[in-house]
């Protein structure tokens, strides 16, 4: 064996011991977030429309949950069908989302994407998603305007049961501060990272207690560290990030 054949089998053999210490770390981590704020099953039986999730997604993006609902409500209660809200004058269709900000931008996204879905499927219905291998179906959606790795992944986790795990800023920012990913890591190679890392039958769960994690102790501007039940294994209040 030469020389660069031994540094490189060194190499790998110490990311392959740190992404296990990171691993481990995660499912303590895992158990400690449920410990502290439960954890929420996916209901498989549970029937959750994949075109509803995504539209709601899009209302979602730059704005908060009450008023991403309060148009989700407006919308559907304007319009009785998927394919009604498609094929809808574009004024009538902002006007409802209204109350999610940015509707000038996300009515027609939304009304894009259901053309799109129209035109490949023939009809308004992303079930055939559930079949389709994982990255072919990442890569559908994000084919669509507007539809990021954010976006397509919790279409994917949430209505349609698939292993893939969706970053929020609450997710990215608390990863981060964790150390389960590189302080440099951009939201969308964090989809990848803790992809890899998280146990894909603790997505839907660690998925959710990040978030709460997020708003209810460590918050962007004022984290409450001392009240943290995670701070002994945190590199932000260890002092190791910024």
């Amino acid at each position: 064996m030469s020389l660069i054949d031994v540094v490189i089998q060194g190499v790998q053999i110490l990311m392959s011991e740190k992404r296990d210490a990171v691993v481990q770390k995660i499912r303590e981590l895992h158990q400690r977030l449920i410990d502290a704020y439960g954890e929420e099953q996916q209901d498989q039986d549970e029937k959750v429309d994949p075109v509803a999730t995504l539209a709601n997604t899009i209302l979602s993006q730059n704005t908060n949950d009450s008023n991403r609902d309060l148009a989700y409500q407006q919308l559907r209660a304007r319009f009785s069908t998927w394919e009604a809200v498609r094929d809808a004058p574009e004024k009538e269709v902002v006007e409802a989302i209204r109350p999610a900000g940015l509707a000038p931008t996300k009515g027609p996204r939304i009304q894009e994407a259901l053309r799109t879905i129209t035109e490949q499927q023939g009809e308004i219905s992303l079930t055939f998603l559930r079949d389709m291998p994982l990255e072919e179906a990442k890569a559908w959606l994000r084919n669509l305007n507007g539809v990021g790795p954010k976006t397509a992944s919790i279409v994917l986790l949430f209505a349609l049961g698939r292993a893939a795990f969706p970053v929020d800023t609450h997710v990215h920012r608390v990863s981060k501060r964790l150390g389960l990913i590189p302080k440099t890591a951009s939201r969308e190679q964090a989809h990848d990272l803790l992809e890899d890392l998280v146990p894909q039958k603790a997505y839907y769960a660690f998925h959710l207690n990040l978030i709460n994690h997020g708003r209810a102790i460590c918050k962007a501007r004022s984290p409450d560290c001392e009240a943290c039940m995670l701070s002994d294994c945190c590199c932000y209040y260890q002092g190791s990030i910024k």
